[in-house]
């Protein structure tokens, strides 16, 4: 059982909006990426799991309660930082996190304090009047302030400048090694691969993948940028190649193929080069991506994949 489930989950808007099916387990500790553009449906399945809509069919749960109906009591135990920050008006930074203080029964201000520090952030101002950044950045003291079991991350570095974005960043990979459980739903590839032990990929509110981080580094199937001495030797072994499907060139680029062999035939491949010229030879590693844009460029309707 994950400390986090979502289990077929559907919430249809209508005109192909929502979320359909989608199922995903994240295992207490573990760092798990939410992967798509806007308006995959990221932000509606949190709305759920968080418990602030009720799923037209499907489960969310959290601490294995049901997220709807025990939103408020799950929220006690989570960190939550909202995609869209909407903050009450007519009182100061201060006196909102004095609120949130008392909501979240905190009594030691020493990691607030410690949060403030960390964010650049001035409290003083009146919350109508804060630029989106600091908006963010309060946002993030609220969430983070009563040292939550979970977080719950919807495009959370939004607003920051690049160095705010890099220190929430390794303070989110020390609340990992904390054995933090973090959901992080975001459209930037860095901060996945900086952080995620699993990654799921949804676009037009379908799950269409699921898979460790692991998988890129270790695939059997790799990619060699291949440099030989003339663009003829290049069109021969792609000629070569063309006779059967053990090894795919990708593309050529003048005297460059670009070739996916697996790990299993890597030798054989090899002892073919030795009749080229070649001028280099080099490994090219998938990049998170590169393997997300498979999903995004191809022309497919994708019935969706679930996961349990």
């Amino acid at each position: 059982m994950g400390i986090i489930e979502v289990e077929n989950l559907t919430k249809d808007y209508g005109f192909k909006r929502g979320v359909f099916g989608i199922s995903f387990k994240i295992k207490k500790g573990e760092a798990y990426g939410f992967l798509g553009p806007n308006g995959a449906g990221k932000t509606t399945a949190i709305r759920h799991l968080i418990g602030f809509s009720k799923p037209d069919s499907g489960k969310a749960r959290i601490f294995g309660l049901d997220s709807f109906k025990h939103y408020s009591e799950i929220l006690d135990r989570v960190g939550y930082i909202p995609g869209e920050i909407s903050l009450p008006q007519g009182i100061t930074g201060y006196e909102f996190i004095d609120m949130m203080k008392k909501m979240r029964k905190v009594r030691d201000d020493s990691r607030v304090e410690k949060l403030i520090e960390l964010f650049e952030l001035d409290p003083s101002g009146d919350t109508k009047r804060m630029s989106f950044g600091n908006k963010r950045k309060l946002a993030i003291v609220v969430a983070l302030m009563h040292d939550p079991e979970i977080l719950i991350l919807d495009e959370p570095t939004s607003g920051l400048d690049p160095v705010m974005q890099e220190a929430f960043m390794q303070l989110l990979k020390k609340e990992r090694r904390r054995g933090k459980t973090i959901l992080l739903s975001t459209h930037i590839f860095s901060e996945v691969e900086t952080l995620c032990d699993r990654v799921s990929i949804i676009k037009n509110g379908y799950i269409v993948d699921e898979f460790p981080m692991s998988k890129l580094k270790y695939a059997e199937d790799k990619l060699y940028k291949i440099t030989f001495g003339s663009s003829g030797e290049a069109n021969e072994l792609r000629a070569r190649l063309e006779d059967n499907s053990i090894w795919i060139c990708e593309r050529q680029e003048g005297d460059t193929l670009y070739i996916q062999v697996n790990d299993r035939n890597i030798n054989e491949f090899l002892s073919i080069l030795k009749d080229y010229n070649v001028r280099l030879f080099s490994h090219e590693k998938l990049t998170l991506e590169e393997y997300f844009m498979q999903y995004y460029l191809d022309d497919v309707e994708f019935k969706g994949v679930s996961h349990g």
